[in-house]
């Protein structure tokens, strides 16, 4: 395999056991969301907002690994 193969073989790896990690978070966090809505249906409003922000910073997590991913395939 040549050095080229190599590098997009790693930055291949890198995303996507990089976006294992939020993709899972996110469906926890959707599962959890939408139990406590489901046993106590007046929370919904401060729920669904805590649910959002901590989505938000699971997806954060996701924009980074693309982030060095294209890092390493530009610069590596």
């Amino acid at each position: 395999m040549t050095p080229e193969v190599m590098k997009m073989l790693a930055v291949g790896m890198a995303a996507g056991l990089g976006m294992l990690g939020p993709a899972l978070a996110i469906g926890l966090i959707g599962y959890a969301a939408l139990t406590g809505i489901a046993r106590n249906p007046e929370a919904s409003g401060p729920i669904l907002t805590n649910m959002i922000l901590v989505t938000a910073f699971a997806e954060a997590i996701g924009i980074y690994v693309l982030i060095i991913s294209i890092i390493l395939a530009m610069v590596v």
